[in-house]
């Protein structure tokens, strides 16, 4: 048996909401302040990119090449990789992505709900996209911080003075920074936070001057920025390209996230990061590891096939072959400093890609989509500043169970692909709906801008899902269990509302009362009910066993909006039931804490007059048992059994004063 939620607050299909995140944040500061934020909370991830990215690419045409790699096939790997950066960053998110805010905010579940209300309902469909595409999301929160994090570590390689004695100790290292990591996101990331953009932006100075030191060496490789050696490198190798593919992909992880944290910072400050330094830095960086490795081709060659002659002479099934462009393009001297650099910016990346966690989950269990689960405000300014505990944990043990099981960031890359590319490709398809829909283009114009993105992303996926069996199959397994969890607790809620309705309607209980009233006692009391038109199951056992009424009674309703926030002139409505009987109903929108005394404190300019101290919340807390008739399969029974038992407390999600809570329930069967 398992009590469920009392009384969850019922998702609305109004549309209406604010211009919130952006506005606000601009309020307390710059336009510059912004754009300097962004680039150390938006910019992080796809920023340590180039740590893994071009290594891994190259690595390939090494491993399941001819063993031997031509200056036109380096040349051809910078290609691609900047071409996936101006066709998927620029192009899909900086241009046409980020015109379609919600109320200000973006995001999976923010672009969710717009698609939704561009087609005037919620089809299964669209429903499933949208949860595969959170779901995906979370494949990233885990393997970002992991393959992050052991990436700059393992740069301790390419330091003269370490490179034959710290392989050992790379991964106590990397567990020790992760384990901090998460163990600090309960004080916030407000004190931190400020110093994330300038330390980013240096690291992206840094990346773009070791670049501009290996391309004035061997200027050639500007031949790169030419399409045409992405289209010869692809024509050339056949399948070789689709295994290439799954990590050229690795350079535009986290450009979800342009998207995501568009509310924190606005479009305009966003944009101008990427055009201004984050685009040139990333390129001016591809290109250097491109001329540094044309510039060592010959070496490398040559230390390959003694390498692999080394292996074939024991037996081994793979070559061992280590080597880091990104950080043997700097001087011997300067290697350990920026290591500690790639392990700062890795932070932040990690610190970014968690929040965004946070983040999602919160809107997830706003729209319904997820248990009630604990919220703190680690910030009195800063509305995005949450921690959530449950999952914070969550995350930390996945990370740490893929880091000790992969061991490499080369291993983690494997799984890193499929993850990204799934969320991309779930979004391609709502940006489809709505420049169909909501902006009313035709529909071959609507396919026609979709359908180069819509062709990248596939193959870059069919290209990842090559690496299912070398560890792809995490993230898919992850999202797969998140969709069940998902598709189980929408069910499950469903069904129980519907056994909610059975109950006895208010209008009738009143006109019962009106004929025999009960004994009244003083004081208020509010009821919390999620479908206000059915009396709710705490009145109906207050009378049962107490056989009283109270003088003033509230019938609570609290609804969220597919919206960010709900308008503060919509917040509270207000109705006269009956004399003595209100009936309040307080909207909140997806991205909004429902603070209940806080808003009925509003409800006082509305005529809601009650004294907090003398009056009482009631909450209906049923207590569900399985039932083979309950129009779920029985072990789905069992795990919303588990999601409800597991579910924060209401009084405790809904702000409501512990002392002033009474909570009375009886069994029911789903």
């Amino acid at each position: 048996m398992a009590q469920a939620p009392a009384e969850a607050p019922q998702p609305d299909k109004s549309s209406n909401g604010t211009h919130g995140g952006a506005a606000r944040v601009a309020a307390h500061g710059g336009f510059w302040a912004l754009v300097i934020g962004s680039i150390g909370v938006v910019y992080g991830d796809i920023g340590t990119s180039p740590l893994y990215a071009f290594k891994e690419s190259f690595a390939h045409l090494l491993h399941e090449g001819s063993g031997v790699v031509a200056p036109s096939e380096v040349l051809g790997i910078v290609s691609l990789i900047f071409w996936a950066l101006m066709i998927v960053v620029t192009l899909k998110y900086i241009v046409i992505v980020m015109q379609m805010d919600n109320k200000g905010e973006g995001g999976t579940l923010s672009l969710m709900a717009l698609a939704q209300r561009a087609l005037g309902k919620r089809t299964p469909l669209l429903f499933l996209v949208g949860v595969a595409g959170a779901s995906m999301f979370y494949g990233d929160a885990l393997i970002t911080p992991a393959i992050s994090v052991l990436s700059a570590v393992e740069g301790l390689r390419a330091v003269p003075s370490l490179e034959n004695r710290i392989d050992p100790f790379i991964l106590p290292i990397a567990v020790g920074i992760l384990v901090g990591l998460f163990a600090i996101q309960s004080r916030g990331t407000g004190v931190m936070g400020k110093f994330f953009g300038p330390i980013t932006a240096v690291w992206f100075v840094t990346m773009a001057a070791l670049g501009v030191s290996q391309i004035i060496a061997n200027p050639s490789v500007f031949a790169a920025l030419s399409p045409l050696y992405a289209l010869n490198f692809m024509l050339d190798h056949g399948f070789l390209t689709f295994v290439v593919l799954g990590s050229v992909f690795l350079a535009v992880t986290g450009a979800e996230a342009l998207y995501a944290d568009m509310g924190h910072f606005g479009r305009r400050p966003i944009r101008v990061a990427w055009v201004g330094l984050v685009l040139p830095a990333l390129t001016l960086n591809y290109l250097g590891q491109g001329a540094f490795m044309l510039g060592q081709l010959d070496a490398l060659n040559a230390e390959y096939a003694l390498a692999r002659e080394a292996a074939l002479a024991v037996g081994a099934e793979t070559v061992s072959f280590e080597f880091s462009p990104f950080f043997e393009m700097a001087p011997e001297m300067l290697r350990l400093p920026l290591v500690v650099l790639a392990t700062a910016a890795t932070v932040i990346a990690s610190q970014a890609v968690i929040s965004g966690a946070f983040s999602l989950t919160q809107q997830a269990i706003q729209l319904g989509l997820l248990p009630r689960m604990e919220i703190r405000r680690t910030s009195e300014t800063q509305a995005g500043q949450i921690y959530m505990p449950q999952i914070n944990w969550i995350l930390l043990a996945g990370v740490l169970l893929l880091t000790l099981a992969f061991g490499s960031s080369t291993r983690l890359a494997a799984a890193y692909g499929i993850s990204i590319t799934g969320e991309m490709l779930m979004s391609t398809i709502m940006v489809f709906i709505v420049i169909w829909k909501m902006w009313k283009r035709p529909l071959w114009l609507a396919a026609l801008i979709v359908a180069p993105f819509a062709v990248i992303e596939l193959v870059f996926l069919a290209s990842n899902l090559q690496r299912v069996w070398s560890g792809g199959f995490v993230p898919l397994l992850l999202a797969v269990g998140l969709i069940i969890v998902i598709w189980t607790w929408v069910r499950g809620t469903r069904l129980l509302a519907e056994t909610v309705r059975r109950d006895e309607p208010l209008a009738k209980l009143f006109e019962t009362l009106s004929h025999h009233p009960p004994h009244r006692v003083r004081g208020a009391a509010i009821f919390l009910t999620g479908d206000p038109d059915v009396a709710p199951a705490a009145l109906m056992h207050n009378l049962k066993h107490n056989q009283v009424l109270h003088e003033q009674i509230i019938i609570l309703t609290v609804k969220t909006v597919n919206a960010p926030r709900a308008p503060e002139s919509e917040r509270v409505k207000v109705e006269d039931y009956m004399p003595d009987v209100k009936r309040v109903t307080l909207t909140f929108g997806f991205m909004e804490t429902p603070n209940v005394v806080k808003a009925l404190t509003e409800a006082r300019k509305h005529g809601l007059k009650f004294d907090i101290m003398k009056t009482s919340f009631f909450l209906s807390r049923r207590t569900i048992v399985p039932s083979e008739k309950s129009g779920m399969p029985l072990w789905q029974d069992h795990l919303f059994i588990f999601l409800a038992r597991n579910a924060t407390n209401a009084t405790d999600f809904f702000h409501i004063p512990s002392g002033r809570a009474v909570e009375l329930g009886n069994q029911v069967m789903v």
